[in-house]
């Protein structure tokens, strides 16, 4: 391990590891033996002691950073409890995550700021799944440099060929991960053992105490990388001035340097660089900045500056390790937003290629992931964006899907490489248009998309209405449901995995439908409005009409034309629609037909009537 003498430098580090192995009270007892805790800090921590502590008369150090009410009634800790202390040598930034399993969110959180990890143990429980899985995620994180704090040493009369054990059988595993650097030390958290300084009761131990090491450890410089500008906003307060406003993710950024904008690949040189109402002549990693360059450029939020010599890459094809962090499944195909830096796009995400096995690092074989699994997936975006692999950067190789309906976060991901394809594949121009194929026909294109309950009335709307149409000259195509599974999806079944599939194969078939020039009819149940939303922004502003076709599960019931709801029921028919698979009615759809007071011809008559006011039936 290298010695350099740091000048107050700053070290950020997570702790983690299974329930109770005492991450919480060896911080707080850190921030105690540091010097760090004002009087207010310290009479406090006594009166929680007396209330909730587990330590007898003695002060119970985790309750500095169990905080909430929950956690120090239950004795675990739930969110992240970030703290900040320094000594002469150096300042700290501390990150203290949850060990349960379904908190692993907050650890990947944890993580992802951190420049090492202390990874704790119990000398008398030994290496646990947990264990092996917070290794494997400060892995993937992009950390290499792990202590592994060996804690509660008196529950096993402070024994070195226990220690040395456990030291071996860690040893072995992070080094399939991943783990380059890794330093044992033995502790007794609660009473300070080889924490600040060593201990009496482990004279075979010569190694650093926690500070020690936390004092002596080097981590990479971020000014050594080529810097990275994401946009994050642009400052126009009037029509002389134009400033670009964002994070410096990495190095130095100079007055009078030469930049180029991603994806769009302009280039021009930095004019001014501003913090606050003071002109910089360089920016350093880490500083918000606004920017103002020499030309009149057309940048948006989520561009990226950086050097033209050591620019990053733009793609929209990845492989990528994702940590799953959802109750519900990953559905391949369903769209999710993903942000990297300040870039947003819809992603697309194919079955796993594998999920991980965490603690012998097997790769299974997998069609999803559920909550806090890890896979390899690769996923298309509805956009190229700028990126780097996340080993080299992890501003713009690292970012989170979130779920477009329920706006929840989903999962992390970590960008490992662009897909070959996506740069070998490429837009063929053509010198027949949309336009030139609709004017054509003399009508404008459209896709009518109905949806609704088995039973509703979909595909009998959709036939009566094409045949209207087609009596008055328009040219039409209509995609059911039942007939496009004999064919384009034969291989498909019913589960949400497989429902997503089939309906954005339908999506992009539709797509090159309304591209051809036609009146595009599809008539499917279509349960999940993600899926409904993802058809709806394939095509151009006012091209998709969706059809609410309404009516009460009972009446569908009653009518099962096909008898699936009987089957449902009698448990033969499984993931059913109304029955043990959700059907998420549309929240706002242009129109909204009830077959249970319509008929036939009323419901035919009010959507030609809708068409036909909005221009949807008249020459393009």
């Amino acid at each position: 391990m290298p010695s350099t003498t740091h000048s107050r430098s700053r070290l950020r580090f997570l702790t983690c590891g299974s329930v109770d192995d005492g991450k919480s009270t060896l911080i707080g007892r850190l921030l105690h033996d540091t010097g760090s805790l004002t009087e207010d800090q310290h009479a406090q921590l006594l009166r929680h002691s007396a209330q909730y502590g587990t330590c007898g008369s003695n002060p119970d150090y985790a309750l500095l950073l169990d905080g909430l009410i929950a956690e120090r009634e239950q004795g675990i800790t739930i969110d992240v409890a970030w703290r900040y202390f320094s000594t002469a040598e150096r300042s700290f930034i501390v990150a203290d995550t949850p060990g349960h399993a379904q908190y692993t969110r907050n650890m990947v959180t944890g993580a992802s700021h951190c420049d090492l990890a202390l990874l704790l143990v119990d000398a008398s429980a030994g290496l646990l799944t947990q264990t092996f899985r917070h290794a494997c995620l400060v892995a993937l994180m992009g950390i290499r440099r792990c202590v592994l704090v060996v804690n509660k040493m008196d529950r096993i009369d402070f024994a070195a060929d226990r220690f040395a054990e456990i030291e071996s059988q860690f040893a072995s595993f992070a080094e399939r991960v991943g783990l380059r650097e890794v330093t044992a030390i033995p502790v007794c958290a609660r009473d300070g053992d080889n924490l600040v300084a060593g201990s009496v009761r482990m004279p075979w131990y010569a190694g650093p105490s926690v500070l020690g090491y936390l004092h002596e450890v080097t981590v990479p410089d971020q000014a050594d990388r080529p810097w990275r500008l994401p946009i994050s906003g642009v400052c126009r307060p009037d029509d002389s001035f134009r400033g670009y406003t964002g994070r410096l993710a990495a190095g130095k950024l100079r007055v009078g340097e030469a930049v180029c904008v991603l994806p769009s690949g302009a280039c021009s040189t930095v004019r001014e660089i501003c913090l606050g109402d003071a002109l910089l002549e360089h920016a350093e990693a880490g500083q918000s900045v606004l920017v103002r360059l020499q030309d009149e450029i057309d940048i948006a939020r989520g561009d990226v500056l950086a050097p033209v010599g050591a620019r990053p890459d733009v793609s929209d094809q990845f492989e990528a390790d994702v940590i799953w962090l959802d109750d519900a499944p990953m559905l391949a195909g369903r769209p999710y937003r993903l942000q990297i830096g300040t870039a947003q796009a819809l992603a697309r995400l194919n079955a796993p290629k594998y999920r991980l096995n965490v603690e012998t690092q097997e790769h299974l074989a997998a069609r999803t992931l559920g909550m806090n699994d890890i896979g390899r997936v690769t996923l298309a975006l509805d956009r190229p964006i700028v990126f780097a692999p996340f080993e080299e950067d992890p501003v713009l190789g690292g970012g989170i899907l979130i779920d477009p309906v329920t706006h929840q976060t989903v999962g992390a991901v970590l960008i490992r490489f662009a897909l070959r394809r996506a740069a070998n594949i490429h837009w063929q121009a053509l010198d027949v248009n949309r336009q030139a194929r609709a004017a054509a026909k003399g009508q404008r294109p459209a896709v009518l998309w109905f949806t609704g309950l088995s039973g509703a009335g979909k595909s009998t709307l959709a036939n009566a209405l094409e045949q209207r149409l087609h009596r008055s000259g328009h040219h039409t195509y209509l995609l059911d449901g039942d007939n496009v599974r004999h064919g384009l999806n034969r291989d498909l079944g019913f589960t949400d995995v497989d429902r997503v599939e089939n309906i954005r194969r339908v999506a992009e078939v539709a797509k090159l439908m309304a591209d051809a020039g036609l009146i595009c009819l599809v008539a499917f149940i279509s349960p999940f409005r993600a899926e409904r939303d993802f058809a709806r922004q394939l095509l151009s502003a006012g091209e998709f009409v969706e059809i609410h076709v309404d009516v009460s599960l009972q009446e569908a019931e009653r009518r099962d034309p096909k008898g699936l709801y009987r089957k449902a029921r009698l448990g033969e028919l499984r993931n059913f629609t109304g029955i043990d698979s959700d059907y998420e009615a549309p929240l706002s759809p242009e129109l909204k037909i009830d077959t249970a007071q319509a008929s036939v011809e009323t419901a035919v008559e009010q959507i030609h009537a809708w068409l036909r006011e909005h221009g949807y039936l008249e020459p393009a």
